[in-house]
């Protein structure tokens, strides 16, 4: 019978490639057809309920109980009418993944039949077990209640499946006393707290700017393997990456993946996801091959932020579930395959107002340019204060293997500006500040012109992590699999208590008698050399700039245990209660959650490899082993000299060193990982799988990567890396 192996090797070679047929060849003819938006709203509804939901979707104003009826209504009648017969709550726990539970439409009458029912109070709140989602400690096991509640301003969608149609409604996630048990509450909360302080800042230059939202466009790399060498692979399928694996001769060196011709059989896959998230309003823009081999890319438009990361949440499961459709398994792990490029999720994150005005855009006037700077100059200020919580926001177990390899942005944080902009932050910290000003007093004479900002006007720097491309912040070191809503919960808040810090400062000298203006000028001098040490222009990988970060001060923490301790600092629990966007509980419970997520995770990966070694790696190589020592005793037996056999018993003897060394550092790692799991505090037990546990990984690895060379091909039992990312 044939290894597991060769049985998926040969279920790739027959592979038949899906049609794939959209519903039109307009895009335009189907984009959001899924989805219960305001247009449907419109058709759907009276006129004051539409009015009242479209307030409650812009402004946050709360929903009347009998309008929220009306609106569960019509969104039932609207879905029926698409064939969903249940409807569910989509929410966000903290295990990284969306959760849901279904309920009927159908509801039985006291006379014995039936109707189809769906309540106001259904629409806007259910309450789910919460029991078994994470907590931190905020809840006991056994108090089970938690309360999803609707968020109107990301509309419900249908989701379709062969089996049927689900009306889903997203919602935020809290414990029954209140507390955040999810990710997007908390981002709502530091978009609040950013639309206020925003508009308070943009009073000084236009009354009639009333609202601003964050923007995001989120880039989401991902690897495609097929499906039988997924399954082939123990590591891949527990672990989301290979913890064994010789690199391919070929890799990404030649660098002709990157943009290519799209293989067939992906570009049906592509073709066919695309086609149904557009279905359900995400709108996806680009698609390409990335640098390393069966790496891709997906990117969509900017949206206002909560709704990006509720499509990029809703585009992660849709990718997976229809990469089955076509026998393929989409990896959105950070570093699926060492030796080659990691994926990321580039955050593209800018401010706009509800006069349609991009806050990092700058303008054709001084007064504009002021405007710009106001809004840039404190975002680098917020960064420079809060960089190691923006470093924590994006720390996991799997980002960890990708930061700082050469392939993405290092893990000391630090802004690129490109040379333009540069030389005008230098220019308004060195200038003198005019106090001539114009009669009517609106405008400083003084101010740098500024050139209209291209989105080309700068080279973009892929080893900086918070870059300025044109007229937005890109972050870049956001890991692929992550959901988008902590770095951007963290990011939208540091920003919103800058902007009330600085509105404070210039409102003080303006008190004291200083012009408007020249007050603004005056503190984003101070912020301009107060934040300089964040900005770098340079080569973020080099050994020069760990040097140089150091002697700037900027923190270099490489490791998520020792990350997130930032996390429960008191300056972070202070910035958080003056926002507004956790109570001491929340973060001190997110902390939890996040270490107990780290070392659990390593926990796995350290089981795995130990079952894969003792299990099916040592038996190989000893059954090969066996057939060198029959040959060699069959070549003495004829009488052969020792040279005859040199080479097999060279062999033999490699086998043994590698065998035994793996054996003995894997019961060494079981040992330190039975010691690591008793410890009680949740920080110590994730350092000592980080610093102990985990050291065995790379020499247990390396050994049985030399097996990989030595033995058999035909007798080596997990598909290897020149299969699953050159076989399409």
């Amino acid at each position: 019978m044939s290894s597991l192996r060769f049985q998926a090797l040969n279920a790739v070679l027959s592979r038949v490639i899906p049609e794939v047929k959209t519903p039109s060849s307009k895009i335009s003819d189907f984009f959001g057809v899924n989805v219960f938006d305001k247009k449907k709203m419109k058709d759907f509804l009276s006129k004051e309920a539409f009015l009242s939901i479209n307030n409650s979707i812009d402004l946050g104003e709360p929903l009347h109980r009998e309008v929220s009826e009306q609106v569960a209504t019509a969104m039932k009648a609207w879905a029926m009418a698409k064939g969903a017969t249940h409807y569910t709550h989509w929410f966000q726990p903290l295990t990284g993944t969306t959760a849901e539970k279904h309920d009927s439409f159908f509801e039985p009458t006291v006379d014995g039949s039936a109707i189809e029912h769906f309540s106001g109070d259904a629409l806007v709140q259910q309450e789910p077990d919460a029991s078994s989602f994470p907590s931190g400690g905020i809840r006991n096991t056994f108090e089970a209640r938690g309360y999803t509640a609707w968020d109107p301003s990301s509309p419900a969608f249908i989701m379709e499946s062969k089996s049927g149609k689900t009306l889903c409604i997203p919602t935020v996630f809290v414990s029954y006393t209140g507390e955040a048990l999810d990710y997007k509450a908390p981002l709502l909360k530091a978009l609040s707290a950013l639309d206020k302080a925003a508009v308070d800042v943009c009073g000084y230059f236009d009354k009639s700017i009333t609202k601003v939202t964050a923007s995001l466009g989120i880039e989401q790399e991902y690897f495609l393997v097929d499906l039988a060498l997924y399954n082939a692979r123990p590591d891949l399928l527990m672990t989301g990456r290979t913890l064994f694996g010789h690199m391919s001769a070929k890799g990404q060196q030649l660098e002709d993946h990157y943009f290519g011709t799209i293989p067939e059989r992906v570009y049906a896959y592509m073709l066919d996801f695309e086609t149904e998230a557009l279905k359900l309003g995400i709108p996806l823009k680009t698609r390409h091959n990335e640098v390393a081999p069966s790496q891709f890319e997906c990117a969509p438009i900017y949206e206002e932020i909560n709704l990006a990361i509720d499509h990029n949440q809703l585009l992660m499961d849709l990718m997976d579930k229809i990469a089955k459709r076509h026998n393929f398994k989409v990896l959105l792990h950070e570093k699926p395959y060492a030796g080659i490029n990691g994926s990321g999720k580039h955050n593209n994150w800018s401010i706009i107002t509800n006069t349609g005005k991009n806050l990092l855009s700058p303008g054709k006037t001084p007064k504009n340019n002021l405007m710009f700077l106001t809004f840039f100059v404190n975002t680098i200020r917020a960064v420079y204060e809060h960089s190691d919580l923006l470093r924590s926001s994006i720390s996991s177990v799997s980002n960890d293997h990708r930061l700082g390899a050469n392939e993405a942005p290092p893990a000391i944080i630090s802004t690129f500006l490109g040379s333009q902009l540069s030389d005008v932050l230098d220019e308004v910290e060195t200038s003198r500040i005019s106090k001539k000003i114009k009669e009517d007093n609106s405008l400083w004479l003084g101010i740098p012109k500024i050139p209209q900002i291209l989105l080309d006007n700068t080279d973009r720097n892929r080893t900086s992590p918070f870059a300025f491309t044109g007229n937005k912040f890109e972050f870049r070191a956001v890991g692929s699999s992550a959901n988008s809503s902590a770095a951007m919960t963290v990011l939208n808040t540091i920003v919103a208590d800058q902007l009330v810090k600085f509105k404070a400062e210039v409102d003080k000298l303006i008190k004291k008698g200083e012009k408007k203006d020249i007050a603004i000028l005056i503190i984003l001098k101070k912020y301009i050399k107060e934040s300089k040490d964040i900005r770098f222009e340079g080569n973020g990988y080099s050994e020069e700039w760990e040097k140089e970060a150091e002697s700037r001060g900027l923190s270099n923490i490489k490791t998520t245990p020792k990350a997130l301790d930032i996390d429960i600092a008191e300056k972070t629990m202070q910035l958080f209660e003056r926002t507004g966007v956790f109570n001491h509980r929340e973060a001190h419970a997110r902390y939890e959650i996040r270490m107990e997520s780290f070392y659990k995770k390593l926990q796995i990966e350290a089981r795995i490899m130990g079952e894969l070694v003792n299990s099916v790696i040592i038996p190989a190589a000893i059954s090969y082993q066996s057939k060198l020592v029959e040959n060699v005793r069959g070549l003495k037996d004829l009488g052969m000299n020792a040279d005859s056999y040199k080479g097999q018993m060279e062999i033999i003897n490699d086998l043994s060193k590698h065998i035994n060394f793996i054996k003995s550092n894997v019961d060494e790692m079981i040992e330190e990982r039975k010691k690591a799991n008793k410890l009680e505090d949740v920080r110590d037990k994730s350092i000592a799988y980080d610093e102990i546990v985990k050291t065995y990984f790379d020499p247990i690895r390396y050994h049985v990567d030399k097996l990989e060379q030595l033995v058999d091909d035909a007798q080596w039992p997990l598909p290897k890396f020149r299969e699953m990312l050159f076989i399409k």
